[in-house]
Order: C-alpha cells, then structure tokens, then sequence
C-alpha cells in the first residue's frame, strides 16, 4: 500500500481553537447583558441548525459570506432576544459584547509558531461575525488568511476550503485542518483534507504531533 503524503500545511479556525471556548464567552455575554438564556439558545439553535443542514438562506449564512451587514444581523438577533425582564435588547454593539470574552490560548498560538518554524506552512480559515481579529497575532503565524466575509465563501461550503488549498499551492491530502464543529471538520475530510476535531488545546497539540508536525 502507498503511504499517504507528508502533511505539509496546517489550516486553522479561529472562534474556539486559538481563542477560549465560544460557549464561555457566550455565558459570559448573556450574564453582563442580562438576556434570557434560555430564549437566545433556543433562537441560536434554529439558525445554526438551517446555516449548517438546513435549505436556503438565514442571518447567519448571509453575516458569515459578507451578504448581510453585520449592523443589520445585529438588528435581526436583537429583536429576537428578550433580557430577563422581558425587555428588548439593544442593537449596537451587539456582536462586540456576544465575542468580548474571547482569549488567545497562547499554547495553540504556540503550537503554530513551532510548525511553522519546522517548515510547515500555516493558514486561518475562519467564518466571520463581523468581529474584529486580533491580526497582531496574526503576524508572522500564518502564510495565507481567509476570512469568510471577505471572499464570499464560509464553512461547510467546500468552495472555500479549495480557495485556501490553491493559495497555499497544495494538494488536500498534503493538508491538515482543524475546527471546533464537526460539520466543518467532515467537510475538509470530504475533500480528503485531514481533519483534527478541536475539543482541548492538549488533545489537539497532541494530533499535530501524531503527524510529525511537532517535536
């Protein structure tokens, strides 16, 4: 049997792997706002559920390819959201307080750097929200950024993964990528990308490793 190629690029979310859990950030956003838990998760769950599996279109396939703006998806959630009151919750600012929570996890960040010095080539391929990068960080880290938002494309969509492959000059198999949901990982792996499922910083380090892309 043929041994499969050298991976030799490492193409990486941002929301949930090189910053802390969106979960947490969430929490922490529903509390400070004072919005109804309960009702944002029950509304976010119908919109992720049709932006992933469903038919068509939805705020939030439209915030992630740059067709709707973000001050107008903004309006869209916030009139679907009540504070614990019963009140409304205001518009503006709205995306800058759902992801104000968001850390660097310095051992992802390290985990690049050390690929990347080794030779490995590196990439950010992210479905934005309208938030801002930290793109200081970025410096030096990746060889190639793909933002959603910026080339008309988002994950799933396997468009955009080839987009990211062409700029890195590489064959999917050559690739390896990783994500905090599954549905993105799966479709890399479609495309026969290798695909790391990102649960833990340690976990995660742990498969770059298995793949010969860290000491």
């Amino acid at each position: 049997m043929p041994s499969e190629p050298t991976v030799k690029a490492v193409i990486t979310d941002w929301g949930g792997v090189l910053t802390s859990p969106l979960a947490d950030a969430i929490d922490i956003w529903l509390a400070a706002d004072r919005i109804d838990s309960a009702h944002y998760k029950n509304v976010m769950r119908a919109w992720v559920k049709q932006a992933y599996d469903g038919a068509g279109t939805n705020p939030i396939h439209g915030l992630e390819d740059g067709s709707l703006a973000p001050e107008e998806f903004e309006r869209l959630l916030a009139a679907e959201l009540l504070t614990v009151d019963g009140g409304p919750v205001e518009a503006a600012g709205l995306i800058a307080r759902m992801f104000g929570a968001f850390d660097p996890v310095e051992p992802m960040y390290d985990a690049l750097r050390a690929a990347r010095a080794a030779g490995t080539r590196t990439a950010l391929l992210s479905n934005s929200w309208g938030n801002e990068y930290p793109r200081d960080l970025f410096a030096g880290l990746f060889d190639e950024v793909v933002i959603s938002c910026e080339v008309g494309m988002r994950k799933p969509d396997e468009r955009i993964f080839r987009h990211a492959l062409d700029l890195l000059g590489l064959t999917a198999a050559e690739c390896v990528f990783i994500d905090d949901i599954d549905h993105n990982v799966r479709a890399a792996e479609a495309l026969g990308i290798r695909g790391i499922l990102h649960t833990a910083p340690d976990t995660t380090i742990a498969g770059l490793r298995e793949l010969n892309l860290l000491p």
